[in-house]
């Protein structure tokens, strides 16, 4: 039988993935009422959809119906206020990010990409009728939204992108490329930034968003494939050819890339918070583990190098919540300053990498199995490291704050 044991083998599995709430400090002890429920929402759509997401992310599928299943739990309102949206607090959205994070990374970039991105964008630019026609569909998950800046050639530099939009007519014409675009090829709507190309008009030059059904003729987006992080989320590879669109595509309510940069703002606490899940489920397989498997007689939880390992990664893990907590405050304040999410899109993406690569190391051969989820963590985390500002650009800017010297090329 496959289940019966022989010599040399008396545990077939290890269970390092159910959650610990890890929380040394009680830095979320305190968390109640509609908060906590839409925590504790989290967790339970996390938990139900992440072995469908770990099959995915081993064949670098993209399952498109935990869209819907994010939107039903009516997670993808992310602290973003408009009547027709649920309310949640910085301190609620951040905690789902995190929870779903924990859960499965691909899956955190869907809730990020849905709607810290595409919904808030709609929210924060589109026109009445754009968010009549479109608020529920995305918020629901039944239409998936995608945000389009990054371009092949323009990343850090995204304020140098080339993508036009000239005016023809009666309407626009857009024409360009954007890469890395989540849910830029899975039969959606695309919010394209793009220069315009309008002679006399007050926003020549300037970057706008418009909006492009994903069927519109001319918009291409493929699939990029070979990727060893976020395996279970496809992020495209769009050529705009031509583009065309009605003079009402764009959002009457952006103007220049500022505010393209309100949207970042507001994800980069995100990124911040997801990065807090990625290590949590990292630490807590971790301490699991040690307190599992046997090696010289004797638990690795009973060994002095193991305890000063699982120490140092609960350190690691308290400063990080205690980041995050503090971001979700000032925000909820009215506080938060631009510089001071970077500083904790930069702490927490640096830290959780080290996190999970100590968490991989104390796993053993053990760690790089996808059933134990560390290894596809430590994987995932290079992506959020990367995404919504890479460290060099984070330092720049958090640089330029406390200087008061810019030290841009």
């Amino acid at each position: 039988m496959a289940s019966e044991l022989f010599p040399g083998e008396n545990v077939l599995s290890y269970d390092v993935t159910s959650p610990l709430d890890t929380d040394y400090y009680a830095v979320f002890a305190d968390v109640a009422g509609e908060d906590r429920a839409q925590w504790a929402r989290a967790r339970e759509v996390g938990e139900a959809l992440a072995p469908r997401m770990a099959e995915a992310w081993d064949k670098a599928e993209y399952p498109l119906e935990v869209i819907p299943a994010l939107g039903e739990a009516d997670l993808y309102v992310d602290g973003i206020e408009h009547p027709d949206l649920t309310r949640m607090s910085p301190l609620a959205a951040g905690l789902v990010n995190m929870e779903i994070s924990r859960a499965d990374g691909s899956l955190g970039t869907v809730l990020a990409v849905q709607g810290g991105l595409a919904l808030r964008t709609l929210v924060l630019f589109g026109s009445p009728e754009q968010q009549e026609r479109w608020l529920g569909p995305i918020a629901r998950g039944e239409a998936p939204g995608a945000f389009a800046l990054t371009e092949p050639d323009h990343g850090s530099d995204s304020t140098s992108l080339e993508t036009s939009a000239r005016w023809d007519g009666d309407g626009w014409v857009l024409r360009g490329t954007k890469k890395w675009i989540g849910n830029g090829a899975s039969g959606g709507v695309t919010f394209v930034w793009a220069r315009v190309d309008r002679e006399g008009d007050p926003d020549h030059g300037q970057v706008r968003c418009f909006l492009v059904e994903q069927e519109t003729p001319g918009y291409t987006g493929r699939v990029i494939t070979g990727k060893l992080s976020l395996r279970g989320i496809h992020q495209a590879h769009i050529t705009l050819d031509d583009v065309r669109l009605p003079a009402d595509a764009v959002l009457p309510g952006s103007h220049s890339f500022r505010d393209t940069s309100t949207v970042l703002f507001a994800t980069r606490s995100g990124v911040a918070w997801s990065a807090l899940g990625h290590a949590t489920a990292c630490y807590e397989a971790a301490l699991a583990y040690s307190t599992q498997r046997i090696q010289f007689g004797k638990p690795l939880a009973k060994f002095q190098m193991v305890q000063e390992r699982l120490t140092v990664m609960l350190s690691q893990l308290t400063a990080m919540q205690l980041y995050c907590r503090r971001l979700a405050e000032l925000e909820a304040a009215g506080a938060l300053r631009p510089t001071q999410a970077s500083l904790a899109k930069f702490h927490n993406t640096r830290t959780a990498r080290d996190i999970a690569r100590t968490a991989r190391d104390l796993l053993g051969g053990n760690g790089i199995l996808l059933e134990n989820r560390v290894m596809q963590h430590l994987a995932d985390i290079e992506a959020i490291h990367t995404y919504e500002g890479t460290e060099s650009v984070q330092a720049l800017i958090i640089g330029r704050d406390i200087t008061g010297v810019g030290a841009f090329v």
